[in-house]
């Protein structure tokens, strides 16, 4: 272990033991550095390496604080990552998101409130208005299964279910599918989905999605290029 990740273990091992509580302000550096045995240096290094990992925050002016530790914070960046994934590794991807996805949609199905069903069927109404229009199509999609986890009322998992959804590749299947002339069968499981949550039904959402996401994964695995991207440029 280098020097430097020892020194991140040292501010970590704070921040764990709740000596530095989130949205806290790290003492100054000269301190700081004092406390943990640690050269002035190598806390610069250490910092910069957790604001890379969005544990910490510089205020310009202010100083150095703790950020509030949240998943849509910690976990936000997966999706960055998802963006580059080519080949057998995006496969991979779509199987992750086909072990989580189903589970969460149906608990969705027990916790969504009408207000939250209201919204899902906002952006499935937006879909079908929007069958030939592949950015629309995309960006009402992604906000349909968003509120649909989002339901569960866990911010972990939506923020994972989020980051490995893939805006690009998503966007790729959708066209695909548009060429292909199989939006509609694409638009009829949303609407099955849309259906179970309203009936409450945690079976029959959760079979929906788990139809719903085995159709995609289908469609990659056949028009994938295995040493690289979808052939047309997230998988919904």
């Amino acid at each position: 272990m280098s020097l430097t990740d020892k020194a991140i273990d040292r501010i970590r091992d704070m921040i764990g033991s709740g000596e530095l509580r989130p949205g806290s302000k790290l003492p100054p550096e000269q301190q700081l550095a004092a406390e943990l045995g640690l050269s002035r240096n190598l806390m610069r290094e250490a910092v910069k390496a957790l604001v890379v990992a969005r544990v910490l925050e510089i205020r310009r002016g202010d100083g150095t604080y703790v950020t509030s530790l949240e998943p849509e914070v910690l976990l936000g960046s997966i999706a960055s990552a998802v963006e580059l994934l080519r080949g057998e590794t995006l496969l991979e991807l779509t199987e992750v998101r086909r072990l989580f996805e189903p589970v969460a949609t149906g608990l969705a199905a027990t916790r969504i409130s009408a207000a939250g069903l209201a919204e899902v069927e906002r952006h499935l109404q937006e879909m079908r208005l929007a069958r030939d229009d592949v950015e629309l199509l995309n960006e009402h999609d992604a906000a349909f299964h968003r509120a649909v986890v989002a339901a569960t009322g866990n911010a972990t998992l939506t923020t994972l279910l989020e980051g490995i959804s893939g805006r690009t590749v998503r966007a790729r299947v959708w066209r695909g599918l548009v060429d292909d002339n199989a939006a509609s069968r694409t638009l009829a499981e949303h609407e099955a989905i849309y259906r179970a949550l309203v009936d409450r039904d945690a079976a029959l959402a959760q079979a929906a999605a788990l139809v719903h996401i085995t159709t995609t994964e289908r469609w990659l695995r056949e028009h994938v290029d295995r040493d690289g991207a979808p052939p047309r440029g997230g998988t919904r």
